[in-house]
């Protein structure tokens, strides 16, 4: 269904002298694509509506499908004027049960049921789980948590061939129902053979990242690094309790983490999960990498055109917690309402960012700079804004990582990024605060403090008698070399003065 924004939704606003979308807020939405939102129409009103990057969910869809959908991206991205992050998010190696006779069975609460290695169809009292790797491994007391935890089964006793288990908690189960195992590493690795020919078909088509589904350990991540050629960044998502234990060294290899809370949800107690979010943004948010927080963020809203209260709390509370991004899966992917679930999403931010105790809440999260230069001018960026009225932080970049720097910091003022790199524009659109646009690269200081005032003005940043920082290193387009602070007064009419 092809929805229209709410009348009174006011989710972005244009400079008078530039067509680029500036947003009102700094946490950024990461919207999934599928049937109800896949044409370029609808991908312009999402973004319109307040998406700053796309999901290409692998799972679904084959790659002619997905190709005609990143090309929808950018041409709405070249149309709009505004960097897009693409996330093309891998499959992972999903575990499930066989096949039942007449496609469906019954475990009964409390009776024995065998998971074997027969491919015959299976009944009431076993069916086959063809995955060899798991059979022997297996201890008794461990659990095995069937459709998504609906059906819980104890493992009695494990051999090469059988897994007898007692149903601590029974029901209806169907063909190739997913299958978690929480209290064991699971001896599978993270890419799968289709998750290598997907990944491969993301970095041909040049998107932005990759979200690495089920990471366990750390050279998960490392493995994901290699075959993408360094071309894409990493995502790792964490959904399982052993990524958890490895959370340090995984944050440390990835260049983003998603709290993937759908699996993560199944695979631990329910109350274990909020406490966990929030350990997970707080550790990624001093290593100063971009943190997603995702699943069933307003998932009512795939059938209901507006939330429950419950979940609307939800998307605050990662608002509050200082998250990057916030995501919507089938609400935008498959929901009715995709349009409305993103400018609800929208409103809810901006609500919480408005907030005066908002500013004290994501500070709670301590993020000391480390022993550098860049880092120590950073932070000054941070409390500069929070001691004088500044408009914007400008942020001269190649990489980016000056910018992921300053984000950090969490600053009151919101940032211009500007670097001659589309890959790098396009990435920062998870980022936090960021505003990116790409522009020509900068040889002296005379051409940065004219080139960055022009585009304050141009992109809204400020008018006569503003202040702005500047923060740049020297020599220019040297990576790494950020040792510039500088203070900026416009006078409004940099836009008349020669280039």
């Amino acid at each position: 269904m092809v929805s229209t924004i709410p009348s009174g939704a006011m989710p972005y606003r244009r400079s008078p002298h530039h067509r680029g979308i500036k947003r009102q807020r700094k946490v950024k939405i990461l919207a999934t694509l599928g049937p109800a939102s896949r044409d370029r129409e609808t991908i312009a009103k999402l973004l319109k509506a307040g998406a700053d990057a796309f999901r290409v969910n692998m799972s679904h869809g084959d790659h002619e499908t997905h190709r005609e959908t990143i090309a929808n991206i950018r041409a709405v991205e070249k149309d709009l004027e505004r960097p897009i992050a693409i996330l093309c998010d891998l499959q992972g190696p999903k575990l499930r049960v066989g096949q039942f006779e007449g496609g469906k069975a019954f475990i009964h609460h409390g009776s024995h049921f065998t998971l074997d290695r027969d491919p015959a169809p299976g009944n009431d009292e076993r069916v086959c789980l063809p995955h060899p790797e798991l059979f022997g491994i297996l201890q008794k007391g461990q659990r095995l948590l069937i459709d998504d935890g609906k059906l819980r089964l104890v493992v009695i006793r494990a051999s090469e061939d059988a897994i007898l288990c007692s149903a601590e908690v029974g029901g209806p189960i169907s063909d190739r129902k997913g299958v978690n195992i929480p209290d064991a590493i699971v001896p599978v690795p993270a890419l799968t053979e289709k998750d290598r020919r997907d990944l491969a078909f993301a970095v041909e088509q040049n998107t932005d990242w990759i979200g690495l589904s089920f990471v366990q350990r750390p050279e998960d991540v490392a493995e994901a690094r290699r075959l993408s050629g360094g071309q894409s960044a990493i995502m790792a998502k964490i959904e399982k309790p052993a990524a958890v234990e490895s959370l340090d060294e995984i944050i440390e290899l990835s260049d983003g983490i998603m709290v993937a809370r759908g699996d993560l949800g199944v695979e631990l107690l329910p109350e274990e999960v909020p406490p966990i979010q929030k350990h997970i943004i707080e550790k990624t948010r001093r290593l100063g990498k971009p943190v997603v927080v995702a699943t069933q963020m307003l998932e009512s809203m795939i059938t209901s055109p507006s939330p429950t209260r419950a979940e609307v709390s939800d998307v605050a509370n990662a608002v509050y917690d200082g998250a990057d991004a916030v995501m919507l899966s089938a609400e935008t992917a498959a929901g009715q309402w995709p349009v409305e679930a993103v400018t609800i999403m929208d409103r809810i931010a901006m609500k919480v960012e408005a907030d005066t105790t908002y500013r004290e809440r994501i500070h709670i999260t301590n993020t000391p700079p480390d022993a550098t230069s860049a880092d120590a001018l950073s932070e000054a960026c941070a409390q500069i804004s929070d001691t004088l009225t500044i408009e914007g932080i400008i942020v001269f970049t190649g990489s980016g990582i000056s910018a992921r720097r300053v984000a950090r910091e969490r600053p009151a003022a919101p940032m211009l990024v500007l670097t001659p790199s589309r890959k790098t524009a396009r990435r920062l659109a998870l980022l936090w605060g960021a505003h990116t646009v790409i522009t020509k690269d900068i040889g002296s200081f005379e051409e940065m403090i004219g080139k960055g005032k022009r585009m304050a003005l141009r992109h809204g940043f400020g008018a006569a008698g503003s202040r702005l920082i500047t923060l740049a290193g020297v020599p220019f387009g040297v990576p790494g070399s950020t040792n510039l602070l500088h203070i900026v007064t416009l006078t409004g009419n940099e836009l008349d003065t020669p280039r």
